[in-house]
């Protein structure tokens, strides 16, 4: 199920995925369109390498979870992002992928939006959105996905708390 995560009309604030028609005060209807105002999103740009592909001429299914991965480390886990430190210590926690579309070797780089879907204690989840090059950003998504990662201790073998600095930088691209 593809989420429309706080998409809202600029003119009249309701949540919407579509130009529509809002009554004025004086009763006649406005027409919104082009006003979508849309969520907070870093965007990676991936691109499809040729062993990527698989026999159907479209991204291996296991692929495109390294796909996403790759997507996700530069928004996490460069340096000078509050959230790097914990290069040296996150699990895996829970992953699922939802296939809507096929996505082909010349739809590269890729698109993925990724977002924060939940955040708690120990742990957060990354929303994403995965389209081909040059699809509109409110476009049907090709791959839906979400992964919940775990702040990890290597040295005691255990989750740990998110830090400050890191539920404040991962807090921002919450939708709200």
């Amino acid at each position: 199920m593809t989420r429309r995560h706080g998409v809202r009309c600029a003119g009249c604030g309701r949540p919407t995925e579509v130009p529509h028609v809002t009554s004025s005060s004086n009763g006649n209807g406005q027409v919104h369109r082009d006003t979508l105002v849309l969520p907070k999103r870093f965007h990676a740009k991936v691109d499809i390498r040729w062993s990527d592909m698989d026999v159907f001429q479209h991204v291996n299914h296991a692929r495109m979870v390294t796909l996403l991965e790759e997507a996700r480390i530069p928004w996490l886990f460069e340096d000078g992002r509050p959230t790097a430190g914990m290069r040296e210590g996150c699990v895996l926690a829970d992953l699922r992928v939802r296939y809507r579309g096929q996505l082909r070797h010349e739809d590269t780089p890729l698109d993925i939006a990724m977002w924060i879907e939940q955040l708690r204690a120990v742990d957060f989840t990354v929303g994403y959105e995965v389209r081909a090059n040059g699809a509109a950003p409110d476009s049907p998504a090709a791959v839906v996905a979400s992964t919940q990662i775990a702040a990890f201790d290597i040295k005691t073998q255990r989750l740990r708390r998110l830090t400050a600095p890191e539920r404040e930088y991962l807090s921002e691209w919450m939708d709200k």
